[in-house]
């Protein structure tokens, strides 16, 4: 239901029946645009049969005003009789208070239709809000014996395990998420871009770690074309429009930091690309909702060992050559 370009807001479905025949449906436009309740009323070719309709909706409808008026006064002002709600907004700012609107309206609302369906559909929006952090995603690429990189590169490029297939899949996930994450270490050895080159779609915000600050300006991550967060402990560095400085305390575990700093940002999702260090410190911290891991048949020997999950289960998915493994904690 809707799209990833909605983020931070949620992805909303919508339909309208009357008479038993749909008349009308939506989903949420791009972030800032009008929401999944208002595309379907505006969808409808009579606006008189919105009167004996029923509205369907994934999630409550709002109740404030934010970039667009509020959805539940729209369906007050249309008259539509009977609302059914997949599941209640858990944004502090509705959280039933769109319901209690409408039921005072004299609108017949019914509560928790596939209600686990529905906010498994907007996972990243209620880990948000229920969690203050974004949906946290883990991804790596692994040799079939283990290892996630040699032990030895040349001129900072990145050493492919994986086939063509499988890196575009990575750069469609960039489309859909709202940020990935890099340790110090990938940024110098692999010098990533982490941009959206191999598929449509906007670049994600890019992180990464560099507690001294001290990166060369020349890696492709601090060419300041993608807006991006430095996690640093040098508070003398000074942030730019692109190019943003967030002080954190390398004493203590990174990840529920970096969770806090990017909350504030509101920031939905995150995919922790690498490296081995930085994927373990957030498997230890337990501050992971799902991981992908690309399993390649090729046989590296000795190298960095993948990071380790213990008691998982994996739905397996075959890309030519490459196992794709969809983990969950």
């Amino acid at each position: 239901m809707g799209t990833f370009a909605a983020l931070p807001n949620p992805s909303v479905g919508a339909v309208i029946v009357y008479q038993n025949r749909i008349i009308g449906e939506g989903f949420t436009s791009a972030y800032g645009g009008p929401h999944a309740e208002v595309n379907a009323i505006l969808s409808v070719k009579n606006p008189e049969w919105l009167k004996d309709s029923t509205l369907y909706v994934s999630l409550e409808p709002c109740s404030h005003f934010g970039k667009t008026p509020p959805c539940s006064d729209l369906i007050i002002q249309k008259k539509i009789p009977k609302v059914v709600v997949g599941t209640v907004d858990p944004y502090a700012q509705v959280c039933g208070q769109g319901i209690d609107k409408m039921k005072k309206a004299g609108i017949e609302v019914i509560l928790g239709v596939l209600e686990a369906e529905c906010q498994q559909s907007n996972k990243r929006f209620f880990t948000y809000h229920q969690k203050k952090r974004p949906y946290i995603i883990l991804k790596w690429a692994e040799s079939v014996d283990g290892f996630i990189a040699p032990l030895k590169r040349e001129h900072n490029q990145p050493v492919w395990l994986t086939n063509n297939y499988s890196r575009q899949l990575v750069h469609k996930w960039r489309s859909e998420e709202m940020a990935f994450l890099v340790g110090a270490q990938t940024v110098i050895d692999d010098n990533p871009s982490l941009t959206t080159r191999d598929w449509y779609g906007r670049n994600p915000l890019r992180i990464f770690i560099d507690k001294e600050g001290t990166i060369d300006s020349n890696l492709s991550i601090k060419d300041k074309t993608v807006k991006t967060i430095c996690i640093t402990a040098n508070k003398t560095l000074i942030s730019s429009e692109n190019l943003i400085f967030e002080w954190a305390d390398f004493s203590k575990p990174l990840p529920i930091q970096i969770g806090h700093i990017l909350f504030k940002h509101q920031i939905c999702s995150l995919v922790v690309e690498g490296g081995a260090k930085t994927l373990q410190d957030f498997i230890d911290a337990k501050l992971w909702d799902e991981a992908r891991v690309f399993r390649s048949p090729i046989t590296l020997e000795q190298g960095i060992s993948r990071p380790l999950i213990s008691d998982y289960k994996a739905v397996i998915t075959n890309i030519l050559d490459d196992q794709l493994l969809l983990i969950k904690p």
